[in-house]
């Protein structure tokens, strides 16, 4: 379980963060929503430890989440794909995957190919070759290569043709539904998103207005002009 206790977070004198208060249960599939500058990506960098807590709490599992060490934080099960093609350029496709399986099995990559079978094709192509879609695929491969069992994903469609959305949802879902893995989806293409998580959260500067589940999130058109 991810429990968020009256999390405060602030960039230098700019506060971001407003006494979140979130908990989500394992398995759980949950889209995170607002504007621009709402909050939403710092509100993962917390998650991960990428971004220290002014006040509050993050705890994973019953755990605080280590500050300023991501990597502990990703061994411990938490995997994070920012927004963009963060992937290695210059390396290849192959090469990239075996990087990010470095402390874990490195035959998790077949998971991997059977998931996304366009990077199977491409394996041995330099990343920075790929495409822009193919690159968020290797990145979010990378990020499975460690079977996290929390995954925090920033944004993953953005840019991406309504195909190789399609796509990209349905080997998260495959892969959350085959290991159980706990979600949490930063995106702007809120319809689409909302047909593959169970619970929406809407954050307006900083602060949660809105938390219950999707189905609901739809009925509320009053809070759509936040999207």
């Amino acid at each position: 379980m991810l429990k968020i206790d009256h999390l405060n977070a602030s960039y230098g004198k700019l506060q971001i963060l407003h006494d979140i208060h979130l908990s989500i249960k394992e398995g759980e599939r949950v889209g995170i929503f607002g504007h621009n500058g709402a909050g939403k990506t710092s509100l993962l960098k917390c998650c991960v430890g990428e971004l220290k807590a002014v006040s509050g709490s993050v705890r994973w599992q019953g755990e605080l989440v280590n500050t300023s060490r991501v990597e502990l934080n990703v061994r411990r099960g938490i995997g994070f794909v920012p927004q963009g093609h963060n992937v290695f350029k210059e390396l290849s496709v192959a090469q990239n995957l075996s990087i990010a399986g470095l402390m874990h099995d490195p035959a998790h990559v077949s998971e991997v190919y059977q998931l996304f079978p366009i990077l199977k094709e491409r394996q041995d192509q330099r990343a920075g070759a790929l495409s822009g879609g193919q690159q968020q695929m290797l990145a979010l491969g990378m990020a499975m290569m460690g079977k996290p069992k929390l995954l925090l994903l920033d944004e993953p469609t953005t840019g991406l043709a309504p195909i190789i959305v399609r796509d990209m949802f349905e080997a998260i879902n495959l892969s959350s539904q085959a290991r159980g893995t706990t979600l949490l989806i930063v995106e702007q293409n809120v319809q689409v998103t909302l047909d593959h998580v169970d619970r929406a959260i809407v954050v307006k500067q900083g602060r949660v207005i809105f938390d219950d589940s999707s189905d609901q999130l739809r009925e509320q058109k009053s809070l759509w002009h936040l999207f």
